[in-house]
């Protein structure tokens, strides 16, 4: 996005040079950079593009099925909602994952969606642990809850872009100064491919940001920042995608044994190699 900006702008300045060329420059520029360095505006993407970018999250993370939307995987202490498998922890429970589906409720209300009044009411998540979630799959409230998720896939897409702009200046501030050009120019390579953005999208939000200390196996973390610290200077699809998976590999490595993460490993490989198409 930048690179077709300075182009564009060094092939008008050797035919024009009026204070009004100047100033429809400048405005271009603004619109051509929805993602630029200091977010000054939000990520926009269209409803067809929202709903594209949705499809393709909840394919990679149930399959595209209905069953999928409403998840509790084994050893875990959290539901997994939505084409995100975004995290509901109960009341009584918290672990080392950010939790994001409350704030997606949040955004689903302000979005228009209609919410369930028991969903806006919930102060965590009303299934207490996986045997009750399981047991309730056929209850009114569940049917709720999925068809709410299936009916807002583009808004559920929508917010995890905004969690990806929330994502690069956090990142930043995360690391030595030093760092932080690297860092930044790798996003916006991989943003400035065609699919890049989903790819960026995606993993910010099946793996997160990678700035929580409590994300971290042996002082390790998994994030999108430890898959932009690990890329090389090859086409940046190709490297993003190899990143991630040598991130998400150390990661199951670091792991500890209990949690049996090497079952989940060869699935993320496959969801990873998406991002080098």
């Amino acid at each position: 996005m930048k690179s077709l900006i300075l182009r564009f702008s060094e092939a008008g300045l050797e035919s024009a040079c009026s204070a009004t060329y100047l100033l429809l420059l400048t405005w271009i520029g603004a619109l051509l950079t929805p993602i630029g360095s200091a977010f000054p505006q939000s990520i926009r993407i269209s409803d067809w593009q929202a709903e594209r970018i949705g499809r393709r999250l909840w394919q990679n993370e149930s399959g595209g099925t209905i069953a999928g939307l409403t998840a509790w995987n084994s050893g875990e202490d959290f539901a997994s909602l939505g084409i995100g498998h975004f995290i509901w922890y109960p009341a009584d429970k918290r672990g080392p994952f950010e939790e994001s589906f409350p704030p997606l409720l949040q955004y689903l209300v302000a979005s228009g969606a209609a919410v369930p009044a028991w969903m806006r009411q919930a102060q965590a998540c009303p299934w207490s642990d996986r045997r009750r979630f399981l047991a309730d799959q056929q209850s009114p409230r569940m049917k709720e809850l999925r068809q709410l998720l299936a009916e807002t896939i583009g808004d559920q897409a929508k917010f995890a872009a905004m969690r990806l702009e929330r994502a690069l200046p956090k990142m930043l501030e995360a690391v030595p100064g030093g760092e932080g050009a690297r860092i930044r120019g790798n996003f916006y390579r991989v943003a400035d491919e065609p699919g890049g953005l989903y790819a960026l999208v995606d993993y910010a939000n099946f793996k997160g940001e990678g700035t929580l200390a409590s994300e971290r196996y042996h002082g390790e973390g998994w994030g999108l920042l430890q898959v932009l610290e690990e890329m090389g200077k090859g086409p940046a699809k190709s490297e993003f995608s190899q990143a991630a998976d040598k991130v998400l590999t150390r990661r199951v490595a670091n792991s500890p044994v209990e949690r049996n993460e090497n079952r989940w490993l060869p699935g993320w490989r496959n969801r990873v190699r998406t991002y080098a198409e």
